[in-house]
């Protein structure tokens, strides 16, 4: 394999890869091997027609598209370990020349690694936290438990009022035609929730178990349906059933069922605690946030936009898989908002480029500092690894490779790079 490096503007670079006219040769005979059973040519048994037959029919280029698919993840993946250069995306590949019995040619544009220059990093000025606990705060924790422990009771002899739950069956039609979606049976609606569309629920105030109306509603312009924005409804509502919360008193009694204290004053100042213990931690991450943004404000680097790209798409992905383990498909996340992959990755790039410009300057602080991890950090990380997949450590240790563990010592190190320049910032007056 030769390969020729060419340096472009805005930190990007051509890689010229030609893999010898043998192995490209090898690479069109393992693609016939692998098609021939899907031709078929009149006179010969599926499979057995001959490599040239099948190119005298189909053109000479028949197999170059497979055989330059298994040639290039290798001869890129060779080109990389040989250039030296830190490449930050993936590759836009051209092919140059493509032609059995010839060297096949094709090129690989990546971005490389950019260069940071540091600003100021130490000393930075971050805001001042306040982290003391009002009784405001305590106040409404308090209520929020109260709320949580409520019971639901049936109400009889009064009509629906603001709060109340209504249990109602509804059908709603747009131009007196029903539509998807529009129509539900017992359903639990909080009057004052707003979590049906317009005034749909002030409506229903006033009206009693059993009774039956029509709600007049207008869809907004930026309604997800799009079919449906802007459109006015009409819904066929029948009110089922009304009920309403029944808050517990709030006395030692009430502190004696929902924690482990026996008065009331005792689970207030529990409450304080925790509700300081989060300040402080919120405070902390704050803190670190601030001073990071400030390090990066200050530093300069021309970030090219294929690496962007290759963030985006990255993070676009990642959001998939954590959607897989809600039990949620890509596919219906995108039915449900109005959105598809590329309005999801052009989302996604002002916080990739964010992720970007902060991980490229705390590398350069890191190196600056002589900041690296340490094979004990290391053996921390592993262990917390293990804890959360629930695997043995070596297990770990086995999945992954060299590269896997350079990842991770990097990663440290990057977070020892921010404990440092937060733990280097002043507080401003």
């Amino acid at each position: 394999m030769e390969l020729q490096i060419e340096k472009l503007e805005k930190n990007m670079a051509k890689l010229t890869i030609e893999v010898p006219a043998e192995e490209f040769s090898r690479a069109v005979e393992a693609a016939y091997q692998k098609n021939k059973n899907k031709i078929n040519i009149p006179g010969f048994r599926k499979g057995k027609a001959p490599k040239k037959m099948i190119e005298q029919m189909f053109g000479k280029g028949v197999f170059y598209e497979d055989a330059a698919n298994i040639v290039i993840p290798d001869a890129y993946e060779s080109a990389l370990e040989e250039c030296g250069e830190n490449v930050v995306s993936s590759p836009k590949v051209d092919l140059v020349q493509i032609e059995e019995g010839k060297p096949f040619i094709f090129t690989a544009e990546v971005a490389l690694k950019p260069e940071v220059t540091l600003g100021a990093y130490k000393g930075v000025q971050v805001p001042k936290a306040d982290t003391a606990v009002t009784e405001e705060e305590i106040e409404a924790d308090l209520k929020e438990q109260q709320e949580n422990s409520a019971r639901t009771v049936t109400v009889e002899g009064r009509p629906v009022a603001d709060g109340d739950i209504a249990v109602i069956d509804f059908e709603g039609f747009v131009d007196g035609v029903p539509f998807q979606g529009g129509k539900g049976e017992n359903h639990s609606l909080t009057i004052g929730s707003h979590s049906f569309i317009d005034n749909f629920e002030e409506q229903l105030i006033g009206k009693n178990a059993g009774d039956s109306c029509s709600v007049h509603v207008t869809f907004p312009e930026d309604y997800q349906e799009k079919s449906l924005a802007g459109k006015p409804a009409v819904f066929e509502v029948t009110v089922r059933e009304i009920k309403e919360k029944q808050l517990p008193e709030l006395d030692d009694e009430f502190a004696g069922e929902v924690s482990e204290y026996d008065t009331l004053d005792e689970l207030k100042e529990d409450i304080r605690k925790k509700l300081e213990e989060k300040k402080a931690e919120e405070a902390k991450n704050a803190r670190e946030d601030a001073a990071v943004e400030a390090v990066v404000a200050g530093a300069q680097m021309e970030i090219p936009e294929a690496m962007i790209e290759t963030q985006q798409r990255q993070m676009a992905d990642d959001f998939a898989q954590r959607l897989q383990m809600q039990g949620l498909t890509i596919d219906q996340y995108f039915q449900f908002t109005g959105l598809d992959y590329e309005k999801l990755v052009e989302e996604m790039k002002p916080q990739a480029e964010r992720r970007i410009r902060s991980r490229l300057v705390l590398e350069a602080v890191a190196a600056a500092e002589g900041i690296a991890a340490s094979e004990e950090e290391y053996e921390a990380e592993i262990a917390r690894m293990a804890e959360m997949y629930q695997i043995e450590a070596d297990k770990v240790k086995t999945l992954l490779d060299e590269s896997g563990k350079k990842q991770i010592l990097e990663d440290l190190a990057v977070r020892k790079a921010a404990e440092f320049v937060t733990k280097e910032a002043v507080e401003a007056e």
